[in-house]
Order: C-alpha cells, then structure tokens, then sequence
C-alpha cells in the first residue's frame, strides 16, 4: 500500500457531535527502531510486546463548528487539568494528518486524557497516546463514512498513530507487532505495524514486564534529536543491518519458544540502542549507575537460578525485566528482594502482554 490509499473519499452521512472514548496500551520494543526517514519512515524495522497495565485512556468529545476556519479547534485536558505544552505536538500531528482526515478542520474537539503510570516515568506515553489519540479519530471518520472496513480502520489508526509517534503504530493492536519493511515477513510497511504473522510458541503470549523506574526525572535527549543523531552516524548501516538479522533470527526463535536465544537478542538490542546515543556526535550516555547495577544483578542471578529473566530499555535509565509466567513467582520475588532498592523511591510497575487498544463505551 502507498499514503494515498488512506486518502478518504466523499463522507456520505453527516455527524454533528458525538463522544467516543479509546485505552491503548504502551509497547516495549525487543527489536529497537531508532533512526528515522522524513514523514516518519523507520530507519530499520522493529518489533514489540504490547503491554496491558500501562496504557493511555483518551475521551474525544467533537461538535461540528458553524464555519470551518484556517485552524484546528481543541482543547486539550490531561489528568482533568488544561497542559498547555501538550498543545504544539498535538497541533503539529493534526497538519501531518490533515490530508488523511480532511474533516478535522470542521469540529471542535475536546480531548480528554490520562495515563494509568505516573507521567515522565519512562514508559512510553507517546506511544499509548498517540495511538489512543488515532483510534478516536478513526471513529469519527467511520461516523462519516460507515463503509470503512474493520481491517482498513485498523490500518489506518496505526498509519496515523505513526504520524504522531513512530512507536505508537505498534500500540494499536498485539501481543507482538512488527513494524517496518522486512524481506522476510508478508505484508510488512514502513507506513503501519501489523500483528506478527507466524507462528509463536506459547510461552511468549503470556510474558511479563516488570518496569523499574530508576530515574523518573525527564529525558536527557528527546527520542526525535536522538532519532535524528542516526543521520550520519559512523555505525548506523551496520546497526540497521544488525535489526533485520535480529528479526530474521527470531523467527525460529518465537516458532521452538528458544528462551537462551530470545534473551541473547533482546539484551543485545538494548544495548546496542544505549552504545549507538553514545558514539553519535554530540553523545550522551543515558544509563545511570543503578541501570549498571540492577543490569549486573540480573546477570548474576540468571546464572545462579536458572531462571530465564532478561532486561531491556528504551531510550532512558530505567529497565524493563522480561520473564516467562511459569517463573513469575521466583522472579518477582528477586526483584523485590534485589532490585527495587535500585528504583526511585522505590517505586515499580507490575505489567504483562496485552492484546491492543479497545474502545471503552460510556
């Protein structure tokens, strides 16, 4: 598919007002995209777990205006509350999308939105609310034309997700999402995610996700500069090359349900995410010595339990633990045990692999 398939055509039934509400869920990314082309094109491809607990709950009340003017009409509440720096990306994502959704200009929108994790806390709210922020719109769009296909709407969210957020087009849907152009997987694009399309072991659909959350402080480099510090990196090509290898391999990996293997990538990817941002020009390292330390512990204690535990990160200090249900119990308890003395005030989110957003009805 091109951009212009998602080009509507005429509406055929007028809406004058309604509400629609949408939860979508953050994603942790195993194979990590980093890097992007203009309009939001990835750099590499990618692939996530869909979370469950941590997501992002978005109420969209729309009214028809009495005369479309030159700009958007919106009001946006965060946690009850008006946040004004809100405004400019959500302004910024209604231009990019504007042609997708020619309506925009014709309602004034209230936006309504909360996240179910503590703001700045290192899970990725973009994510949840950029897709939340696409689903509602989405609705509006098949009150104006109920022609729209359930498979299409679906495409299309996670087209405009992409818009706001690269990563938020991995949140329309789950448990694992692929994203990007691969030789190697049917019906992959760069310009939305679709579900994993083989066949996947059992044990990875009921994985956990512990969140540490070391520092909760905000990000020392935003994700678009970092994004944009691949242009030109020394080590970029070979990285690229290296996550469509890594996704290549884990097609048998998820297919035997290889846990050894699985780690050896995902630890892998986090890393090499960390060691890209810190040979770019300029470089940051954002690990902080408690990510060192938990990191090291959870090396130490693999080995000893034999356990399959691993770590991952996104773009900042804390970690996301990974672990199989069956040893929930053990795992669990080393984190309390060991690692939360390593967190901000002790402070963790208990989550799993969710199944996508879903539209919640008043």
């Amino acid at each position: 598919m091109t951009h212009k398939e998602f080009l509507p055509s005429v509406y055929t039934k007028p809406v004058t007002d309604g509400k629609v509400t949408y939860k979508a869920p953050s994603n942790i990314a195993l194979v990590k995209y980093w890097g992007k082309k203009s309009n939001q094109i990835p750099a590499n491809p990618s692939i996530s777990f869909t979370l469950d607990a941590c997501a992002t709950t978005t109420t969209i009340s729309y009214s028809r205006v009495e005369e479309k003017g030159n700009d958007f009409s919106f009001e946006l509440l965060f946690e009850g509350k008006p946040k004004p720096d809100f405004r400019p990306k959500i302004e910024a994502f209604f231009n990019r999308v504007e042609d997708y959704l020619p309506f925009l200009k014709e309602y004034h929108l209230k936006i309504e939105t909360s996240n179910s994790f503590p703001h700045s806390s290192g899970i990725a709210s973009s994510a949840s609310g950029m897709s939340a922020l696409a689903l509602g719109l989405m609705h509006i769009e098949k009150q104006l034309d109920p022609d729209i296909k359930a498979d299409f709407f679906i495409q299309k969210a996670s087209f405009l997700a992409r818009l706001g957020s690269g990563s938020a087009c991995r949140s329309i849907e789950g448990d694992l999402v692929q994203w990007g152009s691969h030789k190697g997987i049917p019906g992959s694009s760069d310009l939305y995610a679709i579900k994993y399309p083989f066949e996947v072991h059992g044990v990875f659909h009921e994985y956990q996700d512990t969140i540490l959350l070391v520092d909760k402080g905000q990000k020392q480099v935003s994700s678009t500069v970092g994004h944009n510090l691949m242009h030109g990196h020394p080590y970029a090509e070979q990285r690229f090359d290296q996550a469509h290898e890594n996704i290549e391999k884990l097609n048998e990996i998820f297919k035997e349900g290889n846990l050894n293997a699985f780690i050896h990538i995902v630890e892998s990817e986090a890393l090499t995410l960390h060691a890209m941002m810190m040979t770019s020009m300029p470089y940051f390292i954002l690990m902080k010595p408690n990510t060192l330390k938990i990191i090291k512990k959870i090396w130490s204690f693999r080995a000893s339990s034999n356990t399959h535990l691993c770590f991952t990160l996104d773009a900042g200090a804390n970690v996301h633990v990974l672990y199989p249900k069956g040893e929930k119990e053990k795992v669990q308890q080393f984190i309390k045990d060991e690692l939360v003395a390593y967190c901000e005030n002790g402070q963790y989110i208990c989550d799993k692999l969710g199944f996508g957003a879903k539209r919640l009805l008043p």
